[in-house]
């Protein structure tokens, strides 16, 4: 008799509802962050060169949600056409990672980058932000990362958490609680 992961159906669910759970809250915590720099969540995505692209979430988009699903319409390849923005004149392209926009008017590298959750939901990333990791910091994020989450990472007085994604790498990163006096480390 051959040996089953799951020996039986509900067994099989309980697991396929476990992996459920977990991705669920992982777009939670990637969406639901507060807009202070020590709670926030990243995108990390490996380029061809060998360096990352480093995506911000938690500030608020230069577009409105109109404005994005618009130029998300109008994203093609090789760019979309010109669209007039209260941020200016943006370009949308449709990419294997997701809807990219420039964005000239707010300078030279601005860009987001639009995803969508399971449920359909539109994340925006923005190509700038408030917290920088090193490259050896964001190499680190990259090879810890695991589906439900690696183990955590500390970012000088950050502490993180990735997981990845078919987009590239979440990180997930907040400002840890300072330890009471006297309180007993975990078991």
């Amino acid at each position: 008799m051959a040996s089953h992961a799951h020996s039986t159906p509900a067994a099989a669910r309980s697991g396929t509802l476990r992996g459920l759970f977990r991705l669920v809250a992982v777009a939670i915590a990637a969406l639901a962050l507060p807009a202070a720099a020590e709670d926030t969540a990243l995108l990390v995505q490996l380029q061809p060169d060998g360096h990352y692209q480093v995506w911000h979430a938690g500030d608020p988009s230069p577009l409105g949600d109109d404005e994005l699903l618009a130029l998300e319409a109008s994203a093609t390849p090789e760019g979309g056409r010109n669209v007039v923005t209260s941020a200016g004149l943006a370009r949308a392209y449709d990419t294997s990672y997701g809807v990219l926009i420039r964005l000239p008017a707010l300078g030279p590298d601005r860009a987001l980058l639009l995803d969508r959750d399971g449920c359909g939901g539109i994340k925006v990333w923005q190509s700038q932000g408030t917290v920088h990791p090193t490259e050896d910091e964001l190499t680190e994020l990259v090879l810890t990362a695991l589906p439900e989450g690696g183990k955590p990472v500390t970012l000088g007085k950050l502490r993180a958490k990735a997981y990845s994604t078919k987009f590239g790498v979440i990180a997930v990163i907040w400002r840890p609680t300072p330890k009471r006096p006297g309180a007993r480390p975990p078991k």
